[in-house]
């Protein structure tokens, strides 16, 4: 079983070593090999995905990444900026269905910004296509018309594209507690009511999952209103970005969030949902937690070793349980920790 390992930039190395450790303590002989992915990338070789990561991230069974991206790279080319090497691996790799859960630990109800009353118990999974629509969408760019600048993109979606991420939703769904909620702006984009009109079509073949469908704006609304009523929730590229970073706060801290990114046979980039927080990179008070949820959800999708994974999951749990955080989820009456003793932490609850 062969990992590759992309820590990335800013507050990856940190957060993707503690991950690391904690592959090596289940003893499940991984092989791993580090590659070179985003500003790393850049400042090395000059392309954000350059072909020795696209070799190796092409042969590994999995890739988990740390975080890509940071100021010291925005005035680039837009071509050679760290978040091109994460679209392409994506591509590159047909990761086109991003699983994001959104989980409150009941240690963390008082670190989410909506009362704990909204949000104790919550459990989401956001299904987010991640191959389509406006991020890869051609023709785009920025012209001059008629004497001044003009800037353009173009959403799209083809039927079997909303097709193939629903279904992986509608399984989700049916493993969980079988209600589906499907986010469109149908109201005004005839890409999402081709995506609404697919999701309906989709329905019959899975009799046993409640269907329901939201409107994006309402969609985003409803997070922070009542975001219980939500079991999965399957939306587009743009749309699944923002409203699962949204999802992300109400568990208290995104440093707390881990995702999958599948193809069509469970090969999967896992990472945290967090960016490279470059403000605090190189202190060692990073949150790996999310990172190391991440190798979990690796082993369950790609690797097939729930028990493993349920490991993962209930040492981190127990580290709650004992009062540990990082500055991101810590109250006070909790103790605080760095990243490398929530990684010894977890390491020990194993």
């Amino acid at each position: 079983m062969k990992i590759c390992i992309l820590p990335g930039d800013g507050i990856g190395p940190e957060i993707t070593a503690e991950a690391v450790r904690v592959l090596e303590a289940l003893d499940l002989k991984f092989e791993m090999e580090e590659a070179l992915l985003g500003g790393a990338a850049v400042d090395a070789t000059g392309d954000p995905y350059p072909e020795a990561t696209r070799k190796l991230a092409r042969e590994a069974d999995a890739v988990l990444l740390g975080a890509v991206g940071g100021p010291k790279w925005d005035t680039l080319p837009r071509e050679q900026r760290p978040e091109r090497g994460l679209l392409g691996i994506r591509k590159d790799l047909g990761l086109f269905a991003n699983l994001r859960p959104a989980i409150l630990y009941p240690e963390l109800a008082n670190a989410s910004s909506l009362k704990p009353e909204v949000v104790a118990g919550l459990d989401i999974l956001i299904v987010r296509e991640l191959t389509g629509d406006i991020y890869f969408g051609q023709p785009r760019g920025i012209e001059v018309r008629d004497g001044e600048r003009f800037g353009f993109n173009t959403m799209h979606y083809t039927e079997s594209e909303i097709r193939r991420i629903g279904r992986v939703a509608f399984e989700a769904a049916r493993k969980r507690n079988k209600r589906l909620c499907s986010v469109d702006k149908m109201n005004v984009l005839e890409t999402t009511q081709l995506w609404r009109d697919v999701m309906i079509e989709l329905a019959p073949e899975y009799p046993d999952v409640e269907l329901s469908h939201m409107l994006v704006d309402n969609a985003a609304m409803q997070l922070v209103r009542a975001p219980k009523q939500f079991d999965v929730m399957v939306t587009g590229n743009m749309f699944g970005d923002i409203l699962s970073d949204e999802a992300s706060m109400l568990t208290g801290s995104i440093g707390m969030l881990p995702s999958a990114s599948l193809d069509a046979n469970n090969k999967g980039l896992y990472e945290p949902s967090h960016g490279s927080a470059p403000d605090i990179a190189g202190q060692g008070i990073a949150n790996p937690l999310a990172t190391i949820l991440s190798v979990a959800m690796m082993l369950r999708y790609t690797f097939n070793q729930e028990s493993a994974a349920l490991r993962i999951e209930n040492a981190v749990k127990k580290v709650l349980a004992q009062g540990l955080r990082t500055g991101d989820i810590f109250e006070p009456g909790t103790t605080k920790v760095g990243t490398k003793q929530m990684g010894d932490a977890v390491l020990a609850a194993l």
